[in-house]
């Protein structure tokens, strides 16, 4: 009994070693400026702000700096991404490679630029940067040159806005008092977000904290939403509906317009 318990307690050690622990005492201290955000008919997207302060047990360290990044990650699923080719004449998909997790949206403010205000170390870690944060695995099974696949799916999403980096961004005063703004585009995917902080010195995390965002349809948006997943014979009926009386409205209209 005495030997099993040793050994729980033996196991035990490296898990919390993994923890972040400052000497100082430094720990984060903050708030979201909203937890819920409504996607209605006129939705043309939101902006959060993060907000907060690092509470110390000891004075600020003299010999090292301090820096704050904050991340959204928004719901995660899988996805395929293709590459076409011009082939007779016609653009058709030639090769594909399946992503097994990368987050719908991301973003990435900081105080100071990544390379400097995170080791590698921590970076695989915690999995901050947005290379990190898509899982990949398996990928060169598929496809010779698989990483491609990987940077053009970060650079649409990029060029979409879905996946921010904003380096430098957060406003840190007297290494205490820190706040981070960040822009959620319009095309938000509904569930929930996940609101990461991290202090680091000399790139090493010593403390992190985690909030989180509700987005959901509301509203003339809920409605059709339920309405086309839940009775969705109703839904097409009603979108036929629509569709015929918009047409037949807009032939009157023209028919009035010619007389």
């Amino acid at each position: 009994m005495i030997r099993a318990l040793l050994c729980l307690f033996a196991m035990a050690i490296p898990l919390q070693a993994q923890e972040p622990v400052s000497p100082t005492g430094e720990t984060i201290v903050a708030g979201l400026s909203q937890n819920l955000v409504s996607i209605t008919t006129n939705f043309t997207g939101s902006e959060i702000l993060i907000y907060g302060a690092i509470k110390r047990e000891q004075p600020i360290p003299n010999d090292s700096d301090l820096e704050v990044i904050a991340t959204i990650q928004g719901p995660s699923g899988p996805l395929t991404v293709r590459r076409k080719e011009r082939r007779f004449g016609v653009w058709m998909n030639v090769d594909a490679v399946t992503i097994s997790r990368a987050p719908s949206f991301y973003a990435i403010a900081s105080s100071a630029p990544l390379a400097q205000a995170l080791s590698e170390t921590d970076n695989l870690r915690y999995q901050v940067t947005i290379p990190r944060a898509i899982r990949a695995i398996g990928t060169a099974a598929e496809a010779a040159d698989a990483p491609v696949f990987l940077e053009s799916l970060i650079r649409l999403r990029t060029e979409s806005h879905d996946y921010v980096l904003d380096e430098s961004s957060v406003k840190l005063l007297e290494s205490t008092l820190f706040r981070a703004d960040v822009a959620l585009p319009a095309n938000l995917t509904e569930g929930e977000y996940r609101v990461r902080l991290f202090i680091t010195r000399n790139g090493v995390v010593i403390d992190k904290h985690e909030e989180s965002i509700t987005v959901n349809k509301d509203g003339l948006e809920r409605w059709i939403y339920n309405l086309a997943h839940e009775h969705s014979l109703l839904y097409g009926l009603l979108a036929l509906f629509l569709a015929v009386t918009a047409g037949w409205g807009a032939s009157a209209a023209f028919g009035l317009l010619r007389r």
